[in-house]
């Protein structure tokens, strides 16, 4: 299992092309390739996650299981910074019936495409901060995550400044676009995937 303090922020990403060309040119690398991970949020009844900003989160991405506990957000309000646990899963499917045995629901689905991608050539482990191209159902995303300064250092060195930072979750996002819409909320999923 996995215990550390995560801080990030969310950059709106208006071109996909002009983006990666820019991280290459900063002197970022491809760390783990462009895939897709389907993401399924679990509350209570009452929503206590969602109510007090943390989430209990199991992803699936190709045959890899992760379930992720975020904390709820403190500290500065420029980035997101909370304490995040996260372990592998053998058997997703199996997982979430026990949490719903255990009187947990699935909340909120929602889907994206991420590529991973670090500065020099080291292994992203041994690296200070990675950037992650994030493809969503309601456009694309760039997230920064490491310590603070490094966050403000490379959004510079792309063209963001702190104005730019978003810190809102995913799930808030997707809300805020359904009512630029005058859509319902459902689920942020891609068309095609939709049942």
């Amino acid at each position: 299992m996995n215990h550390r303090r995560e801080t990030e922020i969310k950059l709106v990403v208006s071109n996909l092309r002009a983006l990666r060309r820019r991280l290459g040119e900063v002197g970022f690398h491809v760390v783990r390739p462009r895939h897709f991970e389907s993401n399924v949020l679990y509350d209570f009844p009452d929503l206590r996650f969602w109510r007090s900003r943390s989430l209990l989160r199991l992803r699936q991405a190709g045959r890899e299981w992760l379930l992720t506990f975020k904390s709820t957000p403190f500290g500065s309000r420029t980035y997101k910074t909370r304490r995040e646990m996260e372990t592998r899963i053998e058997d997703g499917s199996v997982l979430a019936g026990i949490l719903e045995r255990l009187g947990l629901c699935p909340a909120f689905q929602y889907e994206k495409y991420r590529t991973v991608f670090a500065l020099g050539k080291r292994r992203p482990e041994n690296v200070e901060g990675l950037a992650e191209l994030r493809e969503t159902p309601i456009g694309n995303y760039l997230e920064l995550e490491g310590p603070a300064a490094w966050i403000d250092r490379v959004a510079s060195r792309l063209g963001y400044s702190q104005d730019h930072y978003l810190t809102a979750s995913y799930a808030s996002l997707y809300r805020e676009k359904c009512e630029e819409r005058g859509e319902p909320p459902t689920n942020m999923v891609f068309a095609r995937r939709k049942s």
